[in-house]
């Protein structure tokens, strides 16, 4: 979806320049590039690729094709979910952007409550769902094409673990020049310094390694999602630090120790999904002698099956949300002990100063 609302919000990532309509795209009223506008978003990548890139342009790390289609928020994903609402309650009056919002299914997620919603990521992963139904922009982070102070609200879910000490700093800035005076920022991240409960989720993740070696669930797609993480804050007080450099206030933290929500995720329902690909893998034809085999498939088999059938909702949609129920007593015990994960709402101060980056007004 390409809305009039996204093309008045848009700028040239490059110049900064706005962009008028010209043919079927797009071009800089400035430096005159166009720009793609016909697979349902907008590509609005920056022409100069930036040197540090997230393993999320891999498609080996999508080879369980968890991006193309949306399910309803369980288990962990639902406790995010609900936090953000909670934190950053986004209402018809808003006009919120998703930085980096993958598939888009955070945006679909909470399309009932009648904000505004456009979605930027680097990654062109987007689910059907999403394109049909929300804006969505192929864009850096680090080099917003969205105009300055247009947003009242905006979150970030699972994004700044992967960026460097520099790209922390470059995004949080751009977040701060696209809100608005008085605009909030909901992000989900951790700090390298954990707390005392941690000790918890790392003897969760012992015994699922054990568990893994005796064939009973494979993690491999998840070291693979977390190869590129790189960390960049080390405690709370260095982030405090530079959310007031980057224009932010700290407004408000809950910390998250996810020791039970490491023991469903990591081997609960790795356990299950081991199982349903195994299911998949048997019940699908032998390949031709002399071809390979297609190892992703019984995996995609797999995962869409599940997907399927939570949206149909009925006793396994109600199951997990018991489940995210008990998950979420980590949230009660744990979330004021200071820890590496965290959800936080930052504010930029209604007369706070506007960060723009070189070269744009």
């Amino acid at each position: 979806m390409i809305s009039g609302r996204m093309l008045d919000a848009v700028q040239c990532p490059d110049c900064g320049r706005p962009l008028e309509t010209r043919g079927d795209g797009l071009a800089c009223s400035g430096c005159g590039r166009q720009f793609a506008a016909n697979a349902g978003y907008l590509d609005l990548r920056p022409a100069a690729t930036f040197a540090e890139q997230t393993k999320y342009l891999d498609h080996e790390l999508h080879a369980d094709a968890r991006h193309e289609s949306i399910a309803p928020p369980v288990l962990g994903s639902k406790i995010r979910n609900d936090m953000l609402r909670k934190f950053l309650a986004p209402s018809a009056n808003d006009f919120v952007v998703d930085l980096g919002c993958g598939s888009g299914r955070a945006i679909v997620w909470n399309a009932g409550c009648g904000a505004a919603m456009l979605g930027v990521d680097i990654s062109p992963f987007f689910a059907a769902e999403a394109v049909d139904r929300a804006d969505l922009i192929l864009g850096d982070l680090r080099r917003l094409p969205l105009q300055s102070s247009v947003f009242t609200k905006a979150w970030s879910l699972d994004v700044f673990e992967h960026l460097s000490p520099q790209a922390f700093r470059d995004v949080l800035r751009e977040a701060n020049r696209v809100l608005a005076p008085g605009g909030a920022l909901f992000i989900y991240t951790h700090v390298r310094k954990n707390g005392w409960p941690a000790a918890g989720v790392r003897m969760v993740n012992r015994l699922a390694r054990v568990i893994e070696r005796a064939g009973l669930l494979d993690l491999r797609q998840e070291r693979l999602r977390k190869s590129d993480h790189l960390n960049p804050i080390a405690d709370h007080d260095e982030l405090k630090r530079v959310a007031a450099e980057c224009g932010f206030e700290i407004e408000r933290i809950t910390y998250y120790s996810p020791i039970i929500g490491a023991f469903v995720e990591n081997i609960l329902t790795r356990m299950v999904e081991r199982w349903m690909t195994r299911r998949a893998q048997s019940a699908s034809a032998p390949a031709p002698r002399g071809e390979m085999t297609d190892t992703s498939a019984p995996v995609k088999a797999a995962r869409a099956s599940a997907q399927a059938r939570l949206r149909r909702g009925g006793l396994l949609y109600r199951s997990l949300l018991a489940v995210t129920a008990v998950m979420s007593l980590d949230i009660w015990l744990f979330g004021r002990i200071p820890s590496g994960p965290y959800f936080a709402l930052l504010r930029k101060p209604a007369g706070g100063r506007t960060h723009h980056p070189e070269g744009t007004a």
